[in-house]
């Protein structure tokens, strides 16, 4: 079965009939506001006050809809019209914003207390355009992203990331931005119940970062990273060689849009010193 994000770009694949399809489904609307109450509760909100949430890709407002049961309020941004109007049909509490994530954040610095976001986030790793590079839209949306949000808050993206290479792309790009956190998943041993989210932390130092614990599994499922960088001396590349961790290193710069000189029979040899 094809990803979505294979089929078209997501203001023309969530169409009229795709987003009322979506809305009207009710496994869909279970499964949204399931993963919706999770990246909530991921967000550890201080729970005798309301707190001022960004729905990112909100869609038709059902994440919104866990947000405002919550008590919460909220502003969700999304680029598809159609999801949009079906939102404002509803009458969903939050207010809706048409925006491209992959151009940035539209709001002032400081606004938000959280951010939460339902498999929106592996769309920017494609290039729907000629125009579009995914490592700088990545890098455009979360340095925006993170000045949008008060220090000390946490963003939650729960995403289907289709190999290890995207989740290094997205991870790596949030970092540079400033984010600490980490990933957690759910129900790991699981092939239809698990999910993936990716935890991040605004403004919090990796020594302040507490990741919370993973659900149905046996021990702690989490993998925390840090915007700090190793000196290339304490830089490990464990088993790998030389030439492979190379030849690895330029396979990630590919994946990031990067220019990368072609690979030859030269590509990693020590070479001989001049006199």
């Amino acid at each position: 079965m094809s990803r979505p994000e294979h089929i078209g770009p997501p203001e023309l694949f969530y169409n009229e009939t795709e987003a009322a399809k979506y809305t009207n489904n009710t496994r869909i609307i279970d499964i949204q506001m399931s993963m919706s109450s999770r990246a909530i509760e991921l967000l550890n909100l201080p729970e005798d006050q309301p707190s001022f949430i960004l729905d990112v890709g909100c869609g038709s407002g059902l994440s919104g809809e866990a947000i405002t049961e919550e008590g919460h309020y909220w502003i969700g941004m999304d680029i598809s019209p159609s999801m949009l109007d079906i939102a404002v049909e509803r009458e969903v509490e939050g207010d809706v914003v048409l925006a491209d994530i992959g151009e940035g954040v539209p709001f002032r610095a400081g606004s938000f207390d959280g951010v939460v976001s339902i498999s929106v986030l592996q769309w920017l790793c494609n290039a729907d355009k000629a125009s579009h590079n995914p490592f700088k839209r990545l890098r455009s949306f979360f340095t925006m992203l993170y000045s949008s949000m008060r220090q000390g808050g946490r963003a939650v993206f729960q995403l289907y990331p289709e190999s290890p290479k995207q989740m290094e792309l997205i991870t790596e790009q949030a970092t540079r931005c400033g984010f600490t956190g980490g990933v957690v998943v759910d129900y790991p041993n699981s092939t239809k119940a698990k999910k993936i989210f990716l935890c991040l932390f605004a403004g919090v130092p990796v020594t302040g970062v507490k990741m919370p614990q993973a659900l149905g599994a046996e021990g702690e499922d989490t993998v925390q990273f840090s915007n700090e960088r190793q000196s290339g001396k304490k830089r490990k590349r464990g088993e790998v060689s030389k030439k492979e961790w190379i030849h690895n290193k330029k396979q990630r710069r590919r994946v990031q849009g990067k220019e990368v000189t072609a690979d030859s029979k030269y590509t990693g040899r020590k070479r001989k010193p001049k006199f």
